[in-house]
């Protein structure tokens, strides 16, 4: 094979590949906006916070913390009170946490007010409209939203701050 011929091959392959790996990557997956922050699920706290957003076919348009994980809330707390604090709760459910004297800040379209309220424990969460934040800690990845109906008492954070109540769900699982 003559040098221009082998190199011709070679882009033909190399496009390829690119096409391949550009096809790949559509799908039906989440689209995220990913924030930029200084918080991880693992509870460590920041000084400032970006909130982030994801919608999904299935869950809408909800806010997203580090990494593009999902925000949940819980039905059972109280405005500006959580009401997450047992041992087994905690084990599932990361609160979204800052630093004392920490800003919030949320993506366009977020129309809820953000606020902090202190916890039992010391630390201090992240609410948006009244609701404190989660993470759940059986979501792996950006987009995951496993979390979602725990117990009918789970839900992704609506990106408009308003929960409003889904059909009772029989498959739902323990709301911990």
């Amino acid at each position: 094979m003559r040098p221009t011929t082998r190199l011709f091959s070679f882009a033909g392959l190399a496009s390829l590949m690119l096409v391949a790996a550009a096809c790949s990557s559509a799908g039906a997956s989440p689209t995220t906006t990913v924030p930029s922050t200084q918080t991880t699920p693992t509870g460590t706290t920041a000084s400032a916070l970006m909130i982030g957003m994801a919608t999904s076919p299935t869950a809408g348009t909800y806010l997203t913390g580090t990494n593009g994980m999902t925000l949940y809330i819980f039905t059972a707390d109280s405005p500006d009170v959580s009401a997450c604090t047992t041992s087994t709760c905690l084990a599932n459910w990361t609160p979204l946490t800052v630093s004392s004297g920490a800003t919030v800040s949320g993506p366009t379209g977020a129309t809820g007010a953000w606020a902090m309220l202190n916890r039992s424990d010391g630390k201090i969460q992240v609410t948006y409209n009244h609701q404190p934040l989660y993470y759940f800690n059986g979501d792996a990845a950006a987009g995951d939203t496993k979390g979602q109906a725990i117990g009918n008492k789970w839900y992704v954070a609506p990106l408009n701050g308003t929960y409003s109540a889904p059909a009772p769900s029989s498959s739902a699982t323990s709301g911990y």
